[in-house]
């Protein structure tokens, strides 16, 4: 309860109040290097608050809240528990409570409750319960999934302290070569609005309020047709083309989101080439932002850039341009203002206040444009509860985080995302396999499968031979590129080879983890029985294989059948590929 004193010098705090008055009683208040504070949201690590983050090259928490005035962090990272993230949490908010104003922080985090080790996109689950990927939920394709997933997401978030999900990635893998395409719901534009609706209600819950997660959905207005299917973290990857004309099929999963009331919306990196819009990365596109955002789909929520376009950086040591494209040729300021023009309100990744003061002061940009997005921002926080209640319990986090039902909910969803392809000759099935064969493991780890089988240590001694894969891709110059998964989907051929020999011993069962629709078609060819998965532990694997859990999951892409049908298909279309070896949907069953 706040005592009359404090709510007579700060009226803002009075939660009677509507939220519309308390924002601007509160604006009023503020200085413009205060405001200015508000409209970057960059990243953070779990050090010490007086410690610079030597891995992404930033400042430290105390330079970021009391000399730059932030209050919108992104969380690299995390503590092996629930109670550490949350520790560190209150840690930050007294440090933002300190503060003149006392405007306490949001805290955001990319997805981190699958398989995905990142940082660029996602973070291993660590203390979080573990779930397939999106693409594995979409597998699974049922809504109360989704929902429950979210809704399970949204309390082990909320328990630490992240308020804002940025996520869910609802953009259409239609380009079967991108490397973004694990985060997604797959290639078709139903079934993604369906289950990006039901993300949306379940991290957001039914009113949206203290125990909300914001979501901000991405990547507006859709990635996904990125040519040569290269992706525009990187300057080789930054035009997106619609040959087959299809720009507004990649819409329809937003307009299902907005209408399911996403919070807030992250426009792409990449640029549009050859379409009725300026050619420039979707960050600084007006007719983009403005008019089929703002004005055709009636948004007035928060719109945050993606992570780095106004200023160059270093990751992992390594030099990292700004994302700026279609516009190299400006100054970080004047990209600033484009931002701004465009209609967005937070600039992503960014730390740099000092160029949005330097460009109100001189009358580049006005303050009234500044306060515009300073109160969709200070809105959020309100509505959020942050005001009344920054602090989190850490016991309770502790209690909720990885808390049993949750990772049983977890893990039942990546043995029911597993998909099966082939099984034996027709009429012959290998699985589910019976009893407790020889077998033979490779990318296991044989204490996980010694409940399942009899583990013998060579291919030739075995009865089964169960082999795990990942999907191909193409080593990339620097560190940072190569954990984007990009290139060929083809196999190497010492990989084929590998298989065929240890086929020659014993029945082999390949899965693949399919964070890109690789080309199987030689898999097929030696293996006697194929699953996918996308992000699925051993034993959720050797449960499947051994009938204690029967398959259930559907493709949510297609399986190209070559790359030369990847090279030819159009890849703003879904479903363009010549001659797939395997449909959308497809997915045996015992």
């Amino acid at each position: 309860m706040t005592d009359n004193a404090t709510l007579t010098a700060r009226p803002w705090l009075d939660a009677e109040r509507p939220v519309a008055e308390r924002v601007e009683l509160l604006l009023a208040e503020m200085t413009l290097e205060e405001k200015a504070g508000l409209f970057f949201h960059t990243m953070i690590g779990m050090g010490p608050l007086d410690e610079p983050n030597t891995t992404f090259s930033t400042p430290s928490a105390v330079d970021y809240i009391e000399q730059r005035r932030m209050s919108h962090f992104n969380l690299i990272g995390g503590a092996p528990t629930g109670r550490e993230i949350a520790e560190w949490h209150n840690a930050l908010q007294r440090l933002a409570a300190s503060t003149r104003l006392g405007i306490p922080v949001t805290l955001s985090t990319d997805p981190r409750h699958s398989f995905t080790d990142n940082p660029g996109t996602a973070m291993l689950s660590g203390p979080f319960s573990q779930w397939p990927e999106p693409l594995g939920l979409a597998a699974i394709r049922d809504e109360e999934t989704v929902e429950r997933f979210a809704d399970i997401a949204r309390q082990e978030y909320v328990a630490v302290g992240l308020r804002v999900a940025l996520h869910p990635q609802v953009d259409l893998a239609t380009e079967p070569r991108w490397s973004r395409q694990l985060a997604t719901f797959g290639e078709d534009a139903e079934l993604t609005s369906r289950l990006g609706a039901a993300y949306v209600r379940g991290f957001q819950g039914a009113e949206f309020g203290v125990g909300s997660v914001s979501t901000m959905t991405k990547h507006f207005p859709g990635g996904g047709p990125q040519k040569d299917g290269e992706d525009p973290h990187f300057a080789h990857g930054r035009e997106q083309v619609y040959p087959g004309d299809a720009f507004d099929l990649h819409l329809k999963p937003f307009e299902a989101l907005l209408a399911a009331g996403t919070r807030q919306i992250m426009p792409y990196y990449g640029m549009p080439v050859g379409t009725e819009y300026e050619e420039v990365g979707f960050g600084f596109n007006k007719s983009v932002i403005t008019g089929l955002l703002r004005e055709r789909f009636g948004f007035d929520g928060l719109v945050c850039t993606d992570w780095g376009l106004i200023t160059d950086a270093e990751i992992f040591g390594q030099p990292f341009p700004a994302r700026a494209w279609g516009v190299e040729d400006l100054s970080p300021a004047e990209r600033m203002k484009k931002v701004l023009d465009a209609g967005a309100d937070q600039f992503g990744g960014e730390a740099c206040p000092e160029l949005l003061i330097e460009l109100v002061a001189s009358g580049e940009v006005p303050e009234s444009r500044v306060d515009q997005s300073a109160r969709r921002i200070l809105r959020e926080k309100f509505e959020l509860g942050l005001f009344e209640s920054s602090l989190v319990d850490a016991d309770t986090a502790d209690r909720i985080v990885g808390a049993d039902g949750f990772r049983a909910a977890g893990e039942w969803a990546q043995r029911a995302s597993i998909t099966l392809l082939t099984n034996g000759a027709a009429g012959n099935p290998l699985l589910p396999l019976a009893g407790r064969p020889r077998l033979y493991v490779e990318g296991i780890d044989v204490e996980r499968a010694a409940p399942y089988a009899e583990l013998v240590s060579s291919p030739e001694d075995a009865e089964v031979i169960v082999v795990r894969l990942q999907a191909p891709y193409e080593e990339r110059p620097t560190v940072f590129e190569s954990l984007f998964h990009s290139g060929s989907l083809e196999f190497p051929t010492e990989v084929i080879d590998h298989v065929r020999e240890l086929a020659r011993h014993a029945p082999t069962i390949v899965d693949v983890f399919a964070d890109r629709p690789a080309i199987l078609e030689p898999i097929v060819d030696i293996a006697a029985a194929v699953t996918v998965n996308w992000g699925a532990s051993a034993e959720a694997l050797l449960d499947v294989i051994t009938g204690r859990f029967a398959p259930q999951g559907s493709l949510p892409f297609d399986l190209p059948r070559s790359m030369h049908a990847v090279e030819e298909s159009r890849p703003d279309v879904p479903f363009d590929t010549a001659e797939p070896l395997f449909r959308f949907g497809h997915g045996l069953r015992y």
